[in-house]
Formats: structure tokens, sequence, C-alpha cells
């Protein structure tokens, strides 16, 4: 048996657990229908997403959209959308892009969205509005054994860390996995399309539309204006491209399948850190009361206006990582330096040029020494704003440019040896050993 056989048994339902799904589906769909009837709603109910394609794993969430028409006011279309799903689900209202509604049916995670019917995607009227017709699309384009070829590949990508176009993975969409299939024909043969991908690789199944920039870049053939993988970072990106050089050359079900990483113990985290040379930091925050996916980016986006400040003092970032608890959100920094010496030699002008006289007046009578000549220029020595990386990133957090609802005032930071001592194991294991999934 290959090993996509075997592990396709593993991961695709079995007949009598794809028979309640769909029941289940079927018997929300029709409560819903019920629902918007007696209430004088006019509005199509429709299941979208995974289930309604048959491309879902176990324990699938159910998409079902209440689609009302173009006239319509869009406030009426979110209040009553909102209502339906507080009325069906008793469930939680979230606002993303666009508002809706997550609760639980019969065991099972459903989010309930409002929308408009269209005729055609030329006139979007939400952000969700093009999802009833990548439904379609699929269904029109897929027979069973080739919803099995995306099962495999949904699995693989998850298995490498490279599924789910949220924030915090950044990876391939189920719709992306889809297409891709759809596209080259099957699980093995995306991998093998994939180990030859450069950076700007272009996909178009039923035509372009406008020149997009990303590593990759995949038209919508029910949008041709949308890039279905605007999500995919560059760094996933590298690791599918990865991943599917490795697969290829030898298979093995650890890519479906990982091995759960075991957090080495302190000391083995002291010995790589002094084998490194580097020092660690940790910057902790209170986690704000947001939509998880908004809080995923601005986490994203404070790290990397920490690593930038951190570089720009000359504390040099080797690695990072970062993690959303339950309380607060953690962020770890592999660095160069944590201390640095008080003095550093700042350069000036060339000596030949007129802004000279202006430098060796500004450092007349120097604490640290005079103005000196080095290769045709002025240097001298200065003092630093900051001589440690904790100074720095205490005094510069409000001016970094970190996510708009994380608190600076909330923040803590702990040093090397309090990292060490204090810090999650599973975190600097994944900081000081960043093997890939499917080796670990």
């Amino acid at each position: 048996m290959s090993i996509e056989s075997s592990v396709l048994r593993r991961i695709k339902p079995n007949e009598d657990e794809i028979s309640r799904i769909q029941r289940s589906a079927e018997r929300l769909r029709a409560l819903a229908s019920d629902y918007a009837l007696r209430n004088g709603i006019e509005a199509e109910i429709k299941l979208v997403g995974s289930v309604a394609k048959g491309t879902f794993l176990s324990d699938p969430d159910l998409d079902l959209f209440m689609m009302f028409p173009e006239g319509v006011p869009r406030s009426e279309v979110n209040r009553i959308g909102l209502l339906a799903g507080e009325d069906l689900l008793h469930g939680q209202r979230l606002f993303s892009e666009h508002p809706y509604t997550r609760g639980v049916f019969e065991g099972m995670d459903v989010d309930l969205v409002p929308c408009y019917r269209l005729r055609t995607t030329e006139r979007l009227q939400t952000a969700v509005d093009r999802t009833p017709f990548h439904t379609d699309f699929v269904r029109s384009r897929m027979d069973d054994d080739m919803r099995d070829e995306v099962r495999l590949l949904k699995k693989f990508m998850k298995g490498i860390e490279a599924y789910g176009a949220e924030p915090n993975t950044r990876g391939f969409s189920g719709y992306a996995c889809e297409l891709l299939v759809i596209h080259y024909g099957g699980f093995r043969k995306v991998l093998e399309a994939a180990a030859g991908w450069k950076e700007g690789m272009t996909i178009a199944i039923d035509g372009k539309g406008p020149a997009m920039i990303g590593p990759i870049v995949m038209y919508d053939p029910v949008d041709p204006k949308r890039n279905v993988t605007s999500a995919v970072h560059i760094d996933t990106f590298a690791t599918l491209i990865t991943a599917a050089k490795a697969y290829l050359r030898e298979p093995d079900e650890r890519f479906f399948f990982p091995n759960e990483r075991e957090p080495m113990e302190q000391g083995g985290l002291s010995r790589l850190a002094e084998i490194h040379g580097s020092r660690l930091i940790t910057v902790i925050f209170d986690r704000p009361d947001i939509i998880e996916d908004n809080l995923c980016s601005q986490l994203w986006k404070t790290r990397y206006a920490l690593a930038k400040k951190l570089n720009e003092y000359s504390f040099n970032v080797l690695r990072a990582v970062h993690r959303m608890n339950p309380e607060e959100l953690v962020i770890v920094f592999e660095l160069e330096r944590d201390v640095l010496s008080k003095t550093y030699k700042h350069h000036g002008p060339p000596v030949w040029v007129r802004t000279s006289e202006a430098f060796l007046e500004k450092w007349r009578d120097n604490e640290f020494g005079e103005p000196f000549i080095e290769d045709g220029n002025w240097n001298v020595i200065a003092e630093r704003f900051y001589s440690t990386a904790a100074e720095m990133i205490s005094d510069e957090i409000s001016m970094s440019g970190i996510g708009r609802e994380i608190d600076p005032r909330t923040m803590s930071i702990r040093n090397h040896g309090e990292t060490l001592c204090m810090t999650d194991r599973r975190l600097l294991t994944e900081l000081l050993d960043p093997r890939h999934s499917w080796v670990i």
C-alpha cells in the first residue's frame, strides 16, 4: 500500500461519518430556511465550504450563508443575519471584515454568515459575496477521486504548518488547496509542480486578471481581480517548496502526521544558547480582548517592529518566535548580544565637504575624545543611546509601531537568565532548534 493510500484511509471520514455530517448539515439548512419563511425573510439559505464541496476531513465546521437580494440595505442584511444567528445557534457575534455568528449545532461548529445573492462577482457588496461562487466552481470541477486528492493535500499542508489563510499561519486556504488540485490534477502532481516553483509564481485556471505581486499569485477563477493566495507569506511559500522536494525524495507519513516536538530541558537550552554564543530576551504583553485574527496580525506587527528596533541599535536579531497565551502575548528574541559597549564610532562627513566644519564644531571638547580622520572621513567616539537591549525596548516601545491594541504599559521584559528559567520551554525549543515539523 502506498503512503498516500495509507494516509487517506486514516484521514477520510468513513461512510457513516459522512452521512452523519451531511444529515446534520441538511437539518441545519432546513431549520434556517424554515426560520426565514416564518419570519418573512427573503433570503436563500445555502451551505458552502468544505462540507458542501465534499473535501472535508474529520470534524469539519459548517458554513451556512443567508443570501439576501441585492436591493436590501447592508445594515439590514447585517441586522437580520446576526439576529438569525442568535436565534438559531445562540452563538457569539463576531466582527471581522464582515459580521457573522459562530455557534454549535449537533456537536459541530457553525458559522452563519449573511451576504448578498449575486448573479456575478463583478459588483461585490461584501467581503464574503464570492464564497458561494467558490463552492459552485469547485463542485463543478471535481469528482470523488479528486476530492480525496484534496484531502491529501490539505493534510499535507497541515502537517508542514502551511495550512490556513489566517494571520497566525499565513498559509494556503482550503480553497487554494482545491484549486491547486484542479489545476495540476492531483496531490502528487501539485508537489511535483511546487518543487520547481520560484518566487512570483503565477497560476491562472480560467484566465488572468490584473498584474499582482506576491510570492505566489493564483487568480481566482470566479473573480480574476483577486489573488486566492494573497495571505501566503514568503516563508510559508518556501516551506511548501522545501517539503515538496523532501517528500518526493523520500515519502513519509510524518509529513502528514508529524511527531510532537518534545520541549528541551533547561540545561539543554542553556547549552544551545552557549554554543550559539547568543543571548535571549523575552517581551510579554497582556492579551487584549479583541478578535483573534486581528490580534494575530497585531502580534506579528509587534514582533517585526521590535526586531527592527533591536537591529537599529546594533543588538541584531538572529531569530524570533512568538505565542498567544490565554492571558498574555509572548515574543522571544535570540540576539547576537544584549549588552553593548558604552561608546561607538560615529562616522562623519568627508574632510573636504562644507558640512565637515559643522561636524567638528558639534563634537569639539567631546568627552570621549576629539574627532579623528579615518579613510578620508571625520569620525568620533560617541556615547550610545542604549547599552542594553532591555533598556532600549523599555524606552522605545511606545515609538516602535507595535500593534494598535497591544498596550505598551502592560509590557514586561525577561533577560537572558530569566528567559531560560521562566519562558515556556516549548517556545525556546522552537527558537533554538528550528527543525521542520517532518524531521522531528
